[in-house]
């Protein structure tokens, strides 16, 4: 497996911290996905702004079918997100 440096929520700082605290999952913590771009701030918020635009934007796409897709393929990729 492969790793990637990550700072953990205890460690953050700065615009980390203030990131983090509003990528608090309903678990208590931030996802993994997310924690890999802790050395890179500016990463992290694209990478929210995408998947906002993606899940939530103006799209012909319903909501329910584009959560019914992200299912799929995190199945397909054997992912748990």
């Amino acid at each position: 497996m492969a790793y990637i440096e990550m700072i953990d929520e205890d460690d953050a700082q700065g615009p980390l911290l203030e990131m983090y605290s509003r990528l608090t999952s309903p678990h208590g913590g931030v996802d993994n996905i997310l924690k890999i771009h802790s050395l890179n701030v500016p990463s992290l918020a694209a990478h929210m702004k995408l998947y906002k635009t993606l899940m939530y934007g103006r799209s012909g796409i319903s909501r329910a079918r584009r959560e019914m897709i992200a299912v799929t393929v995190s199945v397909l990729n054997n992912c748990h997100y």
